[in-house]
């Protein structure tokens, strides 16, 4: 890979006057000027989530001058959020995410177009909307929409810059399969359902949004001016506890489906979602007429009902909210058997988690082992919150 590769777009209009008042800190460096700036302002760039790697990189990709900003992004603003995606604000809760992000890039920038695409990015409409624009940003933080993206940039031909954040860890990248490797080179399948938790189950720190967020933008940056080394077949690994980076080598994989001389994956999948499989198979077939909502939890609790309510969350987020009469055995006790010994042989047992996935992993095991009787929560906490005890915190 050469150090440094054509720029994505050439150079627009002449700067006004006051665009050289506003740029002026780009335009006195050597290797942007005014040539670097034009690209930039001549630029289309897609930001898919106006998430927590969203907000930093809209922002910046605002305060840089790119001309035209898209938005992809069909999510409402929650108060959860607001711990970490800076682009929204108090006032935003409620709105949607693509409008309140719009706002605030108005705010930075008032000379940045911004294209808002309301919508969940799916094999119908991900092509069309990519068509339109130099460069993507990802900053999904679920593995269908990810694999999606990586799949219609490849199709397109186009390089997008990729990052991902969980704890106190983050990663970047650049994949463009015209010059080094896909998503799909790093990891050719996503990880067996329940194994790699979401934020929203595991968490993050607010500020490595902005870490990686801002690596993710000036990968950006150089990409559409031509400058430097881009990320192209290197991965940035970042240990925030440690503040440590690590530059680990990605090779492209001669047998990619997708990327490779002889693909056998030459147009999008019909069904990212099956192909990531939210639930594993012994998950499916462990719920299916083993499942009940918070309401018949509480119908039977209101009964007085026999059984044992078994949370299987950590206890960080057991410590948060919890539903009354709930005993704490989480997850991993599960999958390593520790939990077996603790189950009761002579009531029902009942599991919940969040939202329904880690216990509908768990409600596997358990049948597995022989609990014919067990059964898990549809919604879990989460859906008691909402629905049948209002004044508990959600998170």
């Amino acid at each position: 890979m050469p150090a440094a590769i054509k720029p994505l777009v050439e150079p627009g209009p002449e700067l006004t006057v006051d665009e050289v008042r506003r740029y002026s800190r780009h335009l006195i460096i050597p290797d942007v000027g005014m040539s670097g700036q034009r690209r930039l302002m001549n630029a289309k760039v897609l930001c898919v989530g106006a998430g927590g790697l969203g907000s930093p990189a809209l922002m910046y990709l605002a305060a840089a001058g790119v001309g035209t900003l898209g938005i992809a992004e069909f999510d409402t603003v929650d108060e959860s959020n607001l711990q970490r995606q800076i682009i929204h604000g108090q006032s935003d809760i409620g709105k949607s995410k693509a409008e309140s992000a719009k706002e605030s890039i108005a705010e930075i920038n008032p000379y940045v177009k911004v294209n808002i695409h309301n919508v969940r990015l799916d094999v119908d409409n991900v092509m069309e909307i990519f068509a339109q624009y130099d460069l993507i940003v990802d900053g999904t933080d679920n593995f269908a929409t990810r694999y999606l993206v990586n799949d219609a940039a490849v199709l397109l031909k186009k390089p997008y810059v990729w990052g991902s954040i969980y704890r106190f860890d983050g990663q970047a990248s650049v994949f463009w399969a015209e010059h080094g490797p896909c998503y799909r080179c790093l990891y050719p399948e996503p990880p067996p359902p329940g194994m790699v938790p979401s934020c929203a189950e595991g968490g993050v720190l607010g500020v490595l949004c902005a870490s990686i967020g801002s690596i993710q933008t000036t990968e950006a940056i150089k990409l559409l001016m031509g400058i430097g080394e881009p990320l192209i077949g290197q991965l940035i690994v970042y240990d925030a506890l440690e503040m440590s980076y690590r530059k680990v080598k990605v090779r492209k994989d001669p047998n990619c489906p997708i990327c490779s001389d002889k693909p056998t994956q030459t147009e999008l999948l019909p069904d990212y979602e099956s192909f990531c499989g939210m639930l594993s198979q012994d998950a499916s077939e462990a719920v299916s007429g083993s499942t009940i909502s918070v309401t018949e939890l509480k119908s039977k609790m209101d009964a007085g009902d026999k059984f044992v309510l078994i949370d299987v969350r950590e206890p960080g987020e057991f410590e948060i909210v919890r539903i009354p009469g709930s005993i704490l055995i989480p997850k991993q006790e599960f999958i390593n058997g520790s939990a077996l010994e603790k189950m009761p042989q002579d009531v029902p047992i009942i599991l919940h988690c969040k939202s329904g996935v880690r216990s509908a992993e768990c409600l596997a095991v358990l049948k597995q082992a022989g609990f014919a009787d067990a059964t898990h929560v549809s919604g879990g906490v989460l859906a008691w919150a909402k629905q049948i005890d209002t004044s508990l915190p959600t998170y």
